[in-house]
């Protein structure tokens, strides 16, 4: 198997909010800022199509308990006993 070549870059003149949400979705993702904008560029690419993820790890620490939620789910849990007669 041949061995992949790898190259650098140095990326100047990055906004601060770009830098910002850039950094907050690697953070998200939990992966680092390089491996996020690779990422991005290779789905940008139009030789490299974009890969479609299955995965939903991103959500992952993101859940707000809400009690409003449980109890709507509560509602829809409960069966009615003169519908199923």
């Amino acid at each position: 198997m041949p061995s992949q070549s790898i190259v650098q870059y140095t990326v100047r003149g990055v906004p601060k909010e770009l830098d910002s949400y850039l950094r907050k979705e690697a953070n998200l993702r939990g992966i680092s800022l390089n491996q996020l904008i690779v990422e991005r560029l290779q789905e940008s690419s139009a030789s490299n199509p974009p890969v479609r993820r299955r995965s939903l790890d991103f959500l992952k620490g993101l859940w707000i308990e809400d009690a409003n939620f449980d109890e709507a789910l509560a509602d829809q849990r409960r069966v009615d006993e003169d519908l199923w007669k």
